[in-house]
Formats: C-alpha cells, structure tokens, sequence
C-alpha cells in the first residue's frame, strides 16, 4: 500500500482534482505538451536509461521517456489513482512495453538507492508539503551523476491563462489565486528558492531558465472558458458565488478569450520554469 505524508494533497490528487485531469487528459496535454521536447532534452535521456517521471498524472511525458529510453525503463510516480489509471490504459493502448506507474509520495516513497539515471517532471514538483524531503528523496534515488530536469509555472503575471482569469475579478473572490503560498503550481516561481531547495536535497548545478510555450485551451472562447472553469482552481472559484454570478463569469471569460482565437482554436502563452541540477558524489557501496 502506498504511503502517503503528503496527506492534503493526496486528498486532492483522488478527489475532483484527479478524475477532471483524467477525464481531460487529452486537453491538459495540449495545454502543456510544447514543454515536453524542451524537458526531455534538458534531461537528456538515452537509450539504456532508467528514468522516473515524478507527479507524472495520466503518463503523458512518461511514455514519452520510455520511448526515448528504448532499451531503458521509465517509472512514473503519482499520488493519483485516476491519472495512474488512464496513464496504465494509454501506455497499453499505444503498446509502450518499457513503461510502468506506481502511486506513491516522491517525499517518501521507498526507490532504490541510484535506481535512476534520470529524474524528470512537468509541473508535477511545485505540490511538495515538505520540498526539501522530496529533493533528498529524489537525490538518493539518482546514480552519481544522474540529472534532474523539471518544469515548473513561472510567475502567474506571465501567464496568459491567469491573465483572462483576472477579468473575473469584479466577479469572482480570486483574492490571492496566482500568489506563491504553500504547495501548488506556484510554489515554485521564485528562481532562488528553486536553487536553495535543490542544493539542500543535496543537488549541485543547478539551473534555472525561462521558457515560454502556446498551449491550446480550446476550439473556440467558449469552449476553453468552460474548460477553465471546469477545471480544480475554476470550479473553486466558482463555488463561492451565487448561480447569476457564475454565468456572468462564464460570459466575461468567454469575451477575454475570444482575442486569443487563432487557426481555430484558443492559444495561451505558458511561461515556466525549466530547471536542471545533477547529482554528484560517487557510488555507494
């Protein structure tokens, strides 16, 4: 059975959260798919490595390792039952052999020591209760000289997505959605306690870059608005106004997403984080 310390966000991960992901993986993978190329090129993934993909949800990038590793195995590790699930159906269903998935707590979970030769993840880093346990966790399972790469969400004011959110403002409670406070997707955006984070898990290396992708939300305004709202962080927003008001705000997302249509669909500039370190150090005996 999996062992989870990370409790709140486990809670999450298997509630709304994780079934709307999954039911909608196709969608967050467009959003989010252009990082793929940067991410696994930054770790450098070869043909005989053993790579573990951390907060891999419904597999995307971890088959995506598997089939640049080849002769090598991918691992992803999720605290999701629902993602994992539709990672296992997707990984059968486009017949990638080298690939497998385990729920579990990258703070926690038992790998084995030098298990990996690289540690990959996309947006899955930022939702750490305790970040430093994660990173020495992470830094044991990597051999001597193993690299880390991962992406992670820049600052919200880069992000067009949370640009069109904030026309809600007049509307909706967003208070501090977007701020760095506590676990989630923006936990990460300060570069300096990336750098400070990493090195106390014990990292040396370590680099951070900006890099900035289109992502499609939608086929048209509306399409993405409701996809948006749909979403974990929308669906909470919404849930603290009346019935009126969340139609009104369905409206005004609709009309701040429509300057945004092009080539039919709706394209939104995700500015991230691509960060990489290594792990130094010689092998345990």
């Amino acid at each position: 059975m999996a062992q989870f310390t990370n409790t709140a966000q486990a809670e999450a991960w298997n509630g709304y959260e994780g079934e709307q992901w999954a039911r909608s993986q196709d969608r967050w993978d467009a959003v989010n798919d252009g990082f793929n190329q940067p991410l696994l090129d930054a770790a450098a993934v070869a043909e005989t490595d053993r790579v573990l993909d951390v907060g891999c949800g419904a597999g995307r990038t971890t088959r995506l390792a598997a089939l640049r590793a080849g002769r090598g195995q991918a691992l992803g590790l999720d605290l999701s039952g629902p993602m994992l699930a539709k990672a296992r159906e997707s990984a059968a269903r486009e017949r990638v052999r080298n690939v497998s998935f385990v729920q579990g707590d990258a703070q926690v979970h038992a790998f084995d020591a030098e298990g990996f030769d690289a540690v990959i993840s996309r947006y899955g880093m930022t939702f750490f209760a305790d970040p430093v346990a994660a990173f020495t966790n992470l830094h044991r399972a990597l051999r001597p000289g193993g690299r880390l790469a991962f992406v992670c969400a820049a600052g919200a004011e880069a992000n067009q997505w949370l640009e069109a959110l904030s026309s809600l403002e007049a509307i909706v409670p967003l208070g501090g959605f977007g701020k760095a406070d506590g676990p989630g997707m923006f936990s990460l955006t300060d570069p300096d306690r990336i750098r400070a984070l990493a090195t106390a898990g014990g990292f040396t290396g370590v680099d951070v870059r900006r890099v900035e992708v289109p992502g499609k939300w939608g086929a048209d305004a509306r399409d993405a608005a409701g996809f948006l709202l749909d979403s974990g962080p929308g669906r909470h927003l919404l849930s603290q106004v009346t019935p009126q008001q969340q139609t009104e705000a369905r409206q005004a997302l609709t009309d701040a997403l429509s300057r945004y249509e092009a080539d039919g669909a709706v394209w939104l500039r995700s500015s991230s984080w691509l960060v990489t370190a290594v792990r130094g150090g010689t092998k345990q005996r």
